[in-house]
């Protein structure tokens, strides 16, 4: 085997030696010739025992190689090697890591066939992993079968409890029930217990009971973290509850508890949604000056902001510097500045922009669908409007080449702006793509088109054979 001449080992292997080596080599697959090639034909006696094997297993499942790595475990088994619960566990949280959580239960109950009696860390693990993705039928079962089985409810238990009870309006009650009886079970709410709630509290918009869990735990001796806060930042910003926020926020940094990117994007968020860009732009700054860097939610948080209060030159400021910070504008941050400058009737510049957009490859997907076909119809007809039919013209071909739809009201303007400017065989071409299209031209259409026609001269006998002719292609489609 061309795994054996790989390394020249002492005819005494340790598992120490092997597990540096495998830690040691970056490439995967070199690490699993290392891993075979210790134990090639047991020549020198040495077996791989669970910490080689619990080596091996991590760095398969941090590459997704699951089958690999189950493999692995179940050669653990005729090999009689003991493996222990962080072997599973590592698994069932890669497999959770890539949003498999089934998977992972999976693989919890595979532990019993294994002699590997799962623990309370067990329990709580994959208690975890579901409700963390939702799972939340699956995971009220599972707790139920976790009790069944004599695992006692605890803090960490009830908080995950807490957690799935909170993503729901309907069951959020049922949520605040559990954390008021935490006492009955020998339980203390913690901070991550207030937190949970509050969070969920927000999400409902229920921020009067949020606040007063908030200010009940200073009384009962937990300390609000900087998420916490800002889950409560968030939620007031939301209900227009500003100058709350402000306060809240004012109260953080007195207490010492440093607010983080996502503190100050909820702020942010809040200014531009009540018309106070401004204040938002400050914010900015003094985030910062604490050697905080945006992320793609703040900047479009301002944009969104500024273009509302036409405020185009700053959006395109925020604009710059979000490409000076390497991150790149999606068509949601573009879509934002092409609006604003069609709203102000600089459909040039919005032109541009789409230009941009579309040269940065920003093309349109499930969720953008909608706000290109918005956007590039609103550019074409703005670019006929302030009569540059040239570059509606090229737009429009674009659209077409692209695949985005073009709406009714594009087509009529398109038309009547081309035919006013003598283009008449554009024109016909773009009717003619029209009606290919299942779009029925009206009246002012075919008024234009025709009177185009009829403006030059000796043109009656090709526009009564043009007007034949689309006649005839409606008639088919």
């Amino acid at each position: 085997m061309g795994s054996k001449t790989l390394f020249k080992w002492s005819k005494q292997i340790t598992s120490s030696q092997v597990g540096q080596l495998i830690k040691a080599e970056k490439d995967l697959q070199k690490a699993l010739l290392i891993f075979d090639s210790a134990t090639a034909e047991y020549t020198n006696g040495f077996r791989h025992d669970h910490n080689t094997f619990g080596l091996m297993i991590s760095r398969l499942v941090s590459a997704n190689q699951f089958r690999s790595a189950e493999a692995l475990l179940d050669r653990m088994k005729e090999e009689k090697c003991s493996v222990t619960e962080d072997i599973f566990l590592s698994v069932c949280r890669g497999y959770a890591r890539v949003h498999r959580p089934l998977d992972s239960v999976r693989v919890f109950h595979k532990m019993e066939d294994f002699r590997c009696k799962p623990t309370e860390k067990s329990y709580i693990t994959i208690f975890g992993i579901l409700v963390e993705e939702n799972q939340l039928k699956v995971a009220f079962r599972f707790y139920r079968y976790m009790r069944k089985t004599g695992i006692p409810a605890s803090v960490v238990s009830l908080n995950i409890l807490i957690k799935a009870l909170c993503k729901n309006s309907s069951s959020i009650d049922a949520a605040l029930r559990i954390f008021h009886e935490m006492s009955d079970h020998g339980c203390t709410p913690d901070s991550y217990t207030y937190g949970t709630l509050i969070n969920g509290l927000c999400k409902l918009g229920k921020i009067g009971e949020a606040t007063e869990l908030f200010n009940e735990m200073g009384t009962n001796g937990c300390l609000p973290s900087v998420v916490t806060y800002t889950c409560l930042i968030r939620g007031l910003c939301q209900s227009n509850n500003l100058d709350e926020a402000v306060e809240l926020f004012e109260d953080m940094k007195c207490k010492g508890i440093t607010p983080n990117v996502y503190t100050y994007s909820s702020l942010m968020d809040g200014f531009c949604k009540g018309g106070r860009s401004s204040q938002a732009m400050e914010l900015l700054d003094l985030m910062v000056s604490k050697r905080l860097l945006p992320n793609t939610v703040t900047y479009s948080t301002l944009l969104h902001g500024l273009c509302e209060e036409g405020k185009l030159r700053e959006a395109l400021e925020i604009l710059d510097k979000m490409k000076l910070q390497g991150l790149k504008p999606d068509a949601g941050q573009y879509g934002k500045i092409i609006i604003g400058f069609c709203d102000v009737s600089k459909f040039q510049e919005a032109a541009n922009f789409l230009d941009e957009m579309i040269l940065g490859g920003i093309s349109p997907n499930r969720l953008t669908w909608s706000l290109h076909v918005r956007i590039h119809n609103a550019v074409v007809q703005g670019l006929c409007s302030s009569g540059n039919p040239s570059r509606a013209f090229q737009l429009y071909l674009s659209m077409r080449t692209r695949g985005i739809t073009i709406d009714v009201k594009t087509f009529d303007t398109l038309v009547k702006c081309i035919c006013k400017k003598g283009d008449l065989h554009k024109a016909y071409r773009i009717v003619d793509e029209m009606v290919l299209d299942g779009c029925i031209p009206d009246d002012g259409i075919w008024g234009a088109v025709v009177e185009g026609f009829w403006d030059r001269t000796k043109v009656r006998e090709p526009a009564e054979f043009l007007q034949a002719e689309l006649m005839s292609e409606l008639a088919n489609t």
